[in-house]
C-alpha cells in the first residue's frame, strides 16, 4: 500500500555523518585489528597487559558516553556538532601516533584518547542526527548511518589482507 504523501529525502547531513563513521571505522579497524600483535610482538608486551589495555579503553569510552550525553543536552543544538566535531578529532589525531609509537605507553595513550574520543562523538552525533532529519524519517537515517559504520568496521580489517 503507497503513502498518499511521499517520504522525505535523508538530508545531506545524514549522510556526512555516515561516512564519517565510515571513514573513521575503516581507520580504527585497520589499527585495531593489529595493536595486540604489535603489542606483544614488537613491544613485548604480555597478552594479560594487552587484555587489561583493551577492557579499560573500552570502559573509558563506555564512561565517557555517559557524560558526553548529558554535556551534549546542556550545550544544546547549536553546540552538539562542536563536541561531535571534538571526538571525531581525537580519534583523527591519535591514529598517526600508533604508528610512530616506539614504546607500550605511547600506544596505550593514544589507544586512550581515541576511545575518549568515541566516547565523546557518539551521544551528540546522534543527538545531531536527530536534529536534522524529519520525525517521519528518522528510523531510516540511523539505520543509514549505523550501516555505513559497520561497513567500515567490516572494511577496515581487510585491508590488511
Amino acid at each position: 500500500m503507497h503513502d498518499a504523501h511521499p517520504r522525505p529525502a535523508l538530508p545531506a547531513g545524514v549522510w556526512v555523518l555516515g561516512f564519517v563513521s565510515l571513514l573513521m571505522d575503516i581507520s580504527s579497524e585497520m589499527i585495531h585489528s593489529l595493536l595486540p600483535l604489535f603489542l606483544v610482538g614488537a613491544l613485548g608486551v604480555s597478552v594479560l597487559a594487552v587484555g587489561i589495555i583493551e577492557g579499560l579503553a573500552e570502559s573509558t569510552a563506555l564512561i565517557s558516553k555517559v557524560f558526553s550525553g548529558a554535556l551534549s543536552d546542556y550545550l544544546g543544538l547549536g553546540r552538539r556538532k562542536g563536541l561531535a566535531v571534538l571526538g571525531y578529532a581525537m580519534g583523527a589525531l591519535s591514529k598517526p601516533v600508533f604508528a610512530l609509537a616506539t614504546g607500550a605507553g605511547l600506544v596505550v595513550a593514544a589507544r586512550f584518547v581515541d576511545r575518549v574520543g568515541k566516547g565523546i562523538r557518539g551521544a551528540p552525533r546522534d543527538a545531531l542526527l536527530a536534529d536534522i532529519t524529519p520525525p517521519a524519517i528518522r528510523g531510516a537515517a540511523f539505520g543509514l548511518r549505523q550501516s555505513l559504520d559497520t561497513v567500515g568496521a567490516f572494511l577496515g580489517p581487510l585491508e590488511q589482507a
